[in-house]
């Protein structure tokens, strides 16, 4: 497994208007008021998404849907096997504004929802064989509740559990594991005593979107995760990977990974936020590490567009020229992670330009 890798905001009563039937609609009722969107440039439901930028993603999500198996994954290699790879898939497709219970893409929605549900330890409520595979699951299964209309789910109508009730086993479990280790942060088994911040930011991320789905999550849960991050934040910015301190270095995905973790825990008021994300402004142009560059890509978008609307929209720029490049004919994108996953990362980096995720609200 890998050292540096291994992934919300609406409100409850809007989850529950599932009977809409699209997630374009939730996400007008979830839009915030006019005047909490004053001053925040491209930060409005609707605007215009630049002609490149739409067909880069009509062709990436093409890409994703002729390669999806009939069990919703994406194989191709190791790091495209299990829940991980499945939950972001879903995530591209979702986050497409396509309506995910009659639109183009609702069949590939559903067939990876089911893929998900149906990996689950019905006991434990584990997803994969991983922490990162369960975190970047419970994220996906938390942005489809309450869009995913349940009863075109199942073609047999024999459903394990619903998309809520696996959501809440998912939550469970995330916290039983966090009450077993000691830093108050996740690894790569459920069991571990020791924590990286890399497996912890998949995982909290996770319960943070359920949370805003709905999901109970314990306020002490969220509070020693953020506290594990607080202790691995230098005061330049810097995060360190494992362990309860040290080996801080400038890894883009790390850094990334806390501030996103401080904004959508709503802790923009500690000294720590304002470090990590003043790191991040302060090198927009700055190319990932070679290793790891589309996960870090995923971070860091979603990090500057929670931060600083002006830096991300200096920094979505440079992606898509990058991405423009980099994609191919066949509207894939080749990383280290095999065509799959590396798409999915690299679309949902430039998904911040349509904005339909619930994680993606400000």
């Amino acid at each position: 497994m890998m050292d540096d890798l291994p992934m919300p905001v609406i409100p409850t009563s809007t989850r529950s208007a599932i009977g809409l039937g699209i997630l374009g609609t939730l996400l007008v009722l979830a839009c915030p008021p006019a005047s909490a969107q004053v001053g925040l440039p491209g930060a409005r439901f609707g605007e215009v998404i630049p002609r490149d930028v739409r067909e880069m993603y009509d062709r990436g999500i093409q890409f994703l849907a002729s390669s999806q198996n009939d069990r919703g994954e994406w194989p191709g290699g190791s790091y495209e096997e299990g829940p991980a790879p499945v939950g972001l898939g879903m995530l591209v497709f979702l986050a497409s504004g396509e309506d995910p219970n009659f639109g183009l893409y609702s069949n590939h929605i559903r067939r990876s929802l089911r893929n998900l549900i149906t990996a689950q330890d019905a006991t434990t409520g584990i997803m994969g064989q991983s922490m990162y595979h369960h975190g970047f699951a419970t994220l996906a299964l938390a942005e489809a509740y309450g869009a995913v209309d349940e009863r075109n789910l199942w073609p047999d109508g024999k459903a394990p559990r619903s998309v809520g009730q696996a959501l809440e086993l998912a939550v469970r479990a995330a916290i039983t594991s966090q009450k077993k280790n000691s830093l108050g942060g996740w690894r790569y088994s459920p069991d571990a005593n020791d924590a990286d911040t890399s497996v912890s930011g998949a995982v909290l991320v996770g319960l943070l979107a359920a949370r805003n789905a709905g999901i109970e999550v314990p306020d002490a849960a969220v509070d020693r995760a953020v506290a594990y991050y607080k202790s691995m934040t230098a005061p330049s910015g810097q995060v360190a990977y494992s362990g309860g301190m040290g080996g801080f270095d400038e890894s883009i995905a790390r850094i990334s990974i806390a501030t996103l973790i401080y904004s959508v825990s709503r802790r923009k008021d500690m000294p720590e936020y304002k470090s990590t994300l003043n790191y991040l402004r302060g090198r927009l142009e700055q190319q990932a590490a070679q290793q790891w560059v589309e996960y870090a890509r995923y971070y860091q978008a979603q990090a500057l567009f929670q931060g600083d609307l002006m830096a991300w929209e200096k920094w979505n720029n440079l992606l898509v020229r990058q991405l423009k490049q980099a994609q191919k004919p066949d509207g894939s994108f080749q990383g280290q992670f095999g065509p799959g996953l590396t798409t999915s990362f690299d679309l949902l980096a430039l998904a911040l330009n349509f904005r339909f995720l619930p994680i993606y609200e400000r």
